[in-house]
């Protein structure tokens, strides 16, 4: 017997009409000019509020509806210190935006092509696709077959489970909306899947805390310590709240199961500001504003829907946890704990799809999951997309530059259809790979420090180069591959060398946001030490793309981008996240 009624089925299909309907629209209006930034950037024509929907819509993919919920009912509030980077927003907004329109560019490689070489452009090409299959296709696929397997978990098609159906479903359906109305499909439908999620995620909060009795229930049944952000930062028996974390008997910078607050601090701004601001995956729909304040209102929007998950996902997850530890609702109970009363962490991952089938009247039930839906196919829409502008423009156009845009278009779309066949082709992987999910949770930790260091410190020093900036590529990518090999749960090296205490084992404990920051440093150093031990980069060819080299016009023309309101509405982002740190102390 299946969780949802005919009712529930109806708003669903209502759903796919109105996205397939846009995507419709969407491929017409591409027909009509069949333009390279017609298809990959709509036409450098998408409103703010349209851009602002888009990235949050892309953002929000499995690690929100299986990660962040799970997390909620097992560690309450831990991971929106995550959520709360929404300030990394601002500073694509008021940082890098004048820079990405002034320069033109359709990728995020294209413009470290602009600023050092096309080398450097080639090397995060490659980089950035392969990390699209890794980690964006891969939990994209994992998510949608948790999401089904939970709904409909009797569902069966020619010898197929409801893993199966879900995960093949959202990727194929995903593909066709994509290729055929490009950006603009992505665009526009993410748009209005950001309405359905946030309307439908905010029934499963009400309706949750509903069901347990109100948020004083809540705050009761969870405990005061899932309601504190910086409880996991520190350990049992340490009263500081910013002191290192340190277990008995090993050394603090390695081996712990908490969140250590030197990694907090230091390291997750580094992954948040990669990802927000030097991610094509990200940055695409920024690409595609018609000007620059168009651009930086559409980051600012994007910011201040940035904050919702807290309150969309955590929140739910630790209703599922209150739900199941008060006894008041048997499944989640049975889901959640063993007979002996202990929770089962890896149960936690269907908390909010669980919560979905289990509090939801029937209608609502039906919009809700259209939501998720909408959250999967949002995410892996704009992964497919990015995908297909990173091959078309950065190796397709390199190789033929002759070739007619009307065929560009047609390698961008084939593209896309082999990104589709990638992600089908990944389910096995997915379904059988134990613990895959978490242990690419920890690929852009070990990516992310090299592209950050090249593109912050290219747009803030007109001195560093592209010699600089290949070897800090180079550099960082090896280390983060090596950790990535000591890591994978097929070891590549014999066990005995992870006796305790040798280097292979100092390097497979050591916490990961520690090794990440450790690559973060070396790339700095790497950088600029061969920046300065070779010739200073011609700066007539890098006008505009740092602050060093930028015109009198360049500065006029990005001051009259903004007024008053766009500084009110940031400082507002900002003020509301220090609310939200004020208030989850515990």
């Amino acid at each position: 017997m299946t969780a949802l009624h005919t009712v529930d089925w109806l708003f669903i299909l209502g759903y796919f009409a109105v996205v397939f309907g846009i995507a419709w629209w969407a491929y017409l209006k591409e027909r009509q000019s069949q333009t390279t930034t017609e298809y990959f950037l709509a036409g450098r024509n998408l409103g703010w509020w349209i851009i602002g929907a888009a990235v949050f819509s892309s953002n929000i993919g499995s690690e929100h509806l299986v990660g962040l919920a799970g997390s909620g009912a097992t560690d309450g509030v831990a991971m929106a210190h995550y959520e709360l980077h929404a300030w990394c927003l601002l500073v694509l907004a008021w940082i890098m935006v004048p820079f990405y329109m002034r320069s033109r560019v359709f990728t995020m490689p294209e413009f470290l092509e602009r600023r050092f070489s096309p080398v450097n452009r080639t090397v995060l090409s490659i980089i950035s696709l392969v990390a699209y299959v890794l980690t964006k296709l891969a939990v994209g696929i994992f998510a949608g077959g948790v999401v089904f397997a939970v709904l409909i978990p009797d569902i069966t098609f020619l010898g197929l489970d409801s893993f199966w159906i879900g995960s093949i479903l959202v990727i194929v359906l995903t593909g066709i909306y994509t290729i055929m109305g490009g950006m603009r499909a992505v665009a526009y439908t993410s748009a209005i899947q950001t309405v359905i999620l946030v309307v439908g995620s905010a029934f499963v909060t009400y309706f949750g805390l509903k069901a347990l009795g109100g948020w004083e229930a809540l705050r009761e049944w969870a405990g005061s310590e899932m309601f504190n952000l910086w409880k996991p930062l520190v350990p049992e028996g340490v009263t500081a709240t910013w002191a290192p974390v340190k277990e008995p008997g090993r050394m603090a910078w390695y081996f712990n199961d908490n969140y250590p607050w030197i990694g907090m601090l230091f390291c997750a701004p580094i992954i948040g500001l990669w990802y927000w601001c030097t991610d094509q995956y990200i940055v695409q729909r920024v690409l595609g504003a018609q000007n620059e304040t168009d651009a930086r209102r559409g980051s600012i929007c994007s910011a201040a829907l940035k904050l919702l998950p807290v309150f969309i996902f955590i929140i739910p997850g630790m209703i599922a946890f209150a739900l199941a530890k008060s006894g008041q609702n048997a499944a989640l109970q049975a889901s959640f704990f063993d007979e002996s009363g202990q929770l089962i962490r890896d149960n936690a991952q269907q908390a909010f799809p669980m919560l979905v089938a289990q509090v939801l009247p029937i209608g609502v039930r039906g919009i809700v999951v259209a939501g998720l839906l909408a959250a999967l196919m949002s995410s892996l829409a704009g992964a497919f997309n990015a995908s297909a502008a990173l091959f078309t423009i950065d190796f397709y156009s390199k190789l033929r530059p002759m070739a007619p845009e009307k065929q560009v278009v047609w390698v961008g779309r084939l593209a896309t259809g082999v990104m589709v066949l990638i992600g089908l082709a990944w389910i096995p992987v997915i379904r059988g790979g134990k613990g895959l999910y978490d242990y690419l949770q920890g690929v852009q930790s070990y990516l992310a420090p090299p592209i950050f260091v090249v593109f912050f410190l290219g747009v803030f020093s007109r001195r560093l180069n592209a010699k600089g900036c290949l070897w800090a590529l180079i550099i960082g990518f090896a280390l983060g591959l090596f950790r990535l090999a000591v890591d994978t749960p097929v070891k590549l090296i014999d066990d005995f060398a992870y006796t305790e205490g040798s280097f292979f084992w100092i390097v497979n404990n050591t916490y990961f946001q520690y090794y990440s920051l450790l690559i973060f440093l070396v790339c700095i150093a790497v950088m600029v030490v061969v920046s300065h031990l070779t010739q200073e980069p011609a700066y007539s060819k890098i006008s505009g793309l740092t602050y060093g080299t930028l015109t009198d016009e360049d500065r006029k023309a990005s001051r009259a981008s903004w007024n008053k309101w766009d500084v009110v509405a940031s400082a507002g982002v900002l003020l509301a996240i220090l609310v939200a740190y004020l208030y989850f102390t515990g």
